[in-house]
């Protein structure tokens, strides 16, 4: 077990050199921004690995393509087939680069808040959701915490265009053309919760905001290449909340299906919450890590979204040292509790 950095997608010195003074040796990117209209090649995967390495670090996954890459395989449209082979490609290239994780998720129309400004913890700014807000727009889009522009125009409609059994067969569709790819590869998908986990938003469904939803999509994909890139944060916002998050570590954690966790929470559970610190919300962190520890989770944490604290910058460097040292704290401390019991 390990901390990385992410959810940037570029490697600027900045960041790159920040990982070096905060003491961890993981990088993940967040879509990073390379050439290709539909696709990226080996040879621009190859050097973000080079660049990486010209600071000792690792990049140990990227995290998403760009939504317009697989939108149409999501939504189950024409053209799907075309995107489904230049995916294949790219899990192809990763191998080639090097890069041994690729993080996706099935939300054609991206992460939803209502806010960026919500008060949190003395006076940081953090998102919240609130799902009247989004009843009352009629079901615009409200705010979004990533967007990709080039988004197609029927996944903003108010009114349902498909059906969760449709959005299934999609799901299923995509996996069984790309997970033997993967395997072949070497590399693993890494599947992201809905985020917020509610059923519809701006009439797609959603169908990754429940334990039952993920225990039925490894059913479907039934690969050994399948895994996930588990938001605690994600399963804090379902229902239930820390028992979600307890209950998604003790299901997958134990047959190795858990290959990286964003280690975020949430006050509040939808149909409303709001981001905050970690330490503050819905589950106790040293219980989650312990967790993590006794089913045997080898992969890498980070922080991904944080508080925008005073005069932090576009990333949030504050608030991502305050989640980093937190994180070390605790497994540093956990370290040490199995080294006495083992005593």
């Amino acid at each position: 077990m390990r901390i990385a950095i992410g959810q940037f997608n570029e490697l600027t010195e900045d960041k790159l050199r920040f990982a070096q003074q905060i003491g961890v040796r993981g990088v993940q990117m967040n879509t990073p921004r390379l050439p290709g209209e539909y696709r990226w090649e080996a040879a621009d995967l190859a050097a973000l690995v080079a660049r990486c390495a010209e600071y000792d670090l690792v990049l140990e996954a990227i995290e998403n393509v760009p939504i317009h890459f697989y939108d149409k395989a999501m939504l189950g449209l024409p053209g799907r087939d075309e995107q489904i082979a230049n995916y294949q490609t790219i899990v192809r290239n990763m191998a080639v680069a090097g890069i041994p994780i690729l993080g996706i998720h099935w939300m054609p129309n991206a992460v939803w808040r209502t806010s960026h400004e919500a008060p949190g913890r003395g006076g940081a700014r953090v998102t919240a959701f609130h799902m009247n807000a989004i009843d009352r727009a009629g079901g615009s889009k409200a705010y979004v915490a990533k967007v990709d522009e080039r988004l197609a125009t029927m996944v903003v409609e108010d009114e349902p265009t498909l059906s969760h059994d449709q959005m299934w067969e999609n799901y299923a569709y995509f996996m069984r053309a790309v997970l033997p790819v993967a395997e072949e590869a070497g590399i693993k998908l890494a599947l992201h919760p809905d985020d917020p986990p509610v059923p519809m938003l701006g009439g797609v469904p959603r169908i990754f905001g429940s334990v039952e939803g993920f225990i039925k999509g490894e059913e479907i994909a039934n690969s050994p290449a399948w895994g996930l890139d588990l938001c605690l944060g994600c399963c804090s916002e379902m229902p239930a909340g820390a028992l979600n998050v307890m209950r998604m570590i003790e299901t997958f954690g134990p047959r190795g299906k858990i290959l990286y966790i964003h280690f975020r929470d949430v006050q509040g559970t939808v149909p409303d919450f709001q981001e905050c610190f970690i330490g503050e919300g819905n589950y106790d962190p040293s219980e989650v890590m312990l967790a993590l520890r006794r089913v045997g989770f080898d992969g890498f944490l980070l922080d991904d979204h944080v508080p925008n604290m005073d005069d932090d910058t576009s990333w949030q460097h504050r608030g991502r040292a305050h989640a980093i040292g937190y994180m070390q704290g605790l497994m540093n401390m956990m370290e040490y509790c199995g080294r006495e019991a083992t005593a």
